[in-house]
């Protein structure tokens, strides 16, 4: 039987998309986070109705509905549990210059910056999953362990094998990924294997909730574990061999990853425990107390980020370190796509005298993202910024380091996704120590990366300068 579509049907379908259109045209004016998004959107919304309302649903908002409750709930529970006065433990004291560089960014972050942790820097993937396994080994009461990307491969059933082991000791195993980052692992024999031995696994599901159902913008990119409460690592890596590098596609791999031990751990349960509170709604028995050992001098703030609250965390910290910079800022990051509050930052750091540095891979992450890096270096290298671009291997680590005061390592990029559609978690250790084998790190990475020269940019293709800008508009969404 044939169908028969009349004209009249024709023109309610022609006017629902219209309406439909109109619609998210209003909302894309009321939620966008940023002008130049909220006009592309408008624009294409009412001139290609047909192929942007279906885009607009999947990838238009910047708003996550519902986390933000969530997390307030979790966080409220914390506190009402925490068996010593916070002012006993969170005593961290700056410095006069630097009281309201700290009071913003303890805000930003809803957690103070907690003294008497012992850090250590894992540089490269052998040192870090290492440091992981052994501390994994030694859990007695729970682990937490979260990835963007878990992959059943040689070391993803190396980790697996220890977590089935202590989830059949009888501990409480919790294991959180992002459905997107890892869309093959549910379907994977090592889920399974998992799953039997009794570890409690969750996908983040960024489509809970009504205005989330369509949205795959969303990712959970943390990666976080914790164990007992008085462990945790935080970093760049995921879990795969080629983080090891030892793919033989994607080939050598240069990353960065940090181990913290004492009672700024506790930071890291909160993040966690909200994420699995919003992925499975079930609380976690965890230790909150914050009477804990303190292994360390190293004061340390663990910065989550993520796209439900007010303010875009990400992008706000790091445009906050860089104008704090008196000396030195030095950043390495994979994805180096950032907005312009943070190019003028950058930009007028260099030209009050502050040594500036940025450090992004030679081998790009895809060639949109290389062409838009070359766009920005185009901007910061008049103002003295020096742009490096490492050549050994990809690199991939979200390294800063401000003058010998604050060091960070985590999760977050310099981009667009990570200021505002991300689930991040940053550790920014105030330590001159820890500050001083960060910057032995990256010295040794400087030392394989070319520096790039104006000199350089006149001797590309004369189509080089319109692909670097066309592939700049697309900045937003990279």
């Amino acid at each position: 039987m044939e169908l028969q579509y009349s004209p009249e049907i024709i023109a309610v379908v022609l006017a629902a998309v219209y309406l439909l259109a109109i619609a998210s045209a209003i909302d894309a004016i009321l939620q966008a986070r940023t002008a130049q998004g909220s006009i592309a959107w408008v624009v294409s919304l009412l001139t290609l109705p047909y192929l942007s309302v279906p885009l607009y649903l999947v990838f238009g908002r910047n708003k996550f509905d519902g986390y933000l409750e969530e997390r307030a709930q979790i966080e409220s529970q914390a506190e009402a549990r925490l068996k010593v006065p916070r002012n006993e433990l969170f005593d961290f004291q700056a410095s006069d210059a630097s009281a309201a560089f700290y009071r913003s960014l303890h805000r930003l972050a809803r957690l103070p910056t907690v003294r008497g942790n012992a850090v250590e820097l894992l540089v490269d993937g052998y040192a870090t999953f290492d440091s992981i396994e052994a501390g994994l080994q030694r859990a007695r009461r729970y682990i937490l362990f979260q990835f963007y990307i878990l992959r059943d491969d040689a070391l993803g059933r190396r980790l697996g094998k220890v977590l089935a082991k202590k989830a059949r000791e009888g501990l409480a195993v919790h294991l959180l990924y992002d459905e997107v980052g890892s869309r093959s692992f549910a379907k994977s024999p090592l889920y399974q294997q998992l799953q039997d031995a009794g570890v409690q696994l969750a996908a983040f599901n960024t489509t809970q909730g009504r205005r989330n159902r369509f949205q795959l913008n969303f990712r959970n990119h943390r990666k976080v574990v914790v164990v007992d409460g008085i462990r945790a690592w935080i970093g760049g890596h995921n879990v795969g061999i080629e983080y090891l590098g030892e793919d033989s596609e994607r080939g050598p791999w240069r990353d960065t990853h940090l181990k913290i031990h004492g009672p700024a751990v506790i930071g890291a349960e909160l993040t966690f425990a909200t994420d699995w509170l919003w992925a499975r709604r079930e609380q976690l028995d965890l230790n909150w107390e914050t009477d804990r050992e303190a292994p360390g001098n190293s004061s340390v703030l663990l910065f989550p980020s993520d796209p439900a609250s007010e303010f875009d965390e990400a992008g706000l910290m790091f445009h906050q370190v860089i104008t704090q910079a008196r000396d030195r800022i030095w950043i390495a990051s994979p994805y180096f796509v950032p907005d312009r509050g943070i190019i003028a930052a950058l930009q007028l750091a260099a030209l009050r005298g502050v040594d500036v540095r940025v450090m992004i891979p030679d081998n790009a992450d895809g060639p949109v993202v290389g062409l838009a890096n070359w766009s920005f270096t185009r901007e910061l290298l008049p103002a003295g910024v020096a742009v490096y671009r490492y050549e050994p291997a990809f690199m991939h680590q979200k390294v800063l380091l401000l003058d010998r005061e604050l060091a960070g390592v985590g999760t977050a990029n310099f981009d667009n996704r990570s200021f505002r559609l991300n689930f991040e978690i940053t550790a920014l250790v105030h330590d001159e120590i820890f500050c001083d084998e960060v910057e032995h790190m990256l010295l040794k990475d400087f030392d394989h990366s070319r520096l790039v020269t104006a000199e350089e940019l006149t001797r590309k293709p004369i189509w080089f300068p319109l692909a670097t800008a066309a592939a700049r508009l697309m900045s937003p969404v990279l």
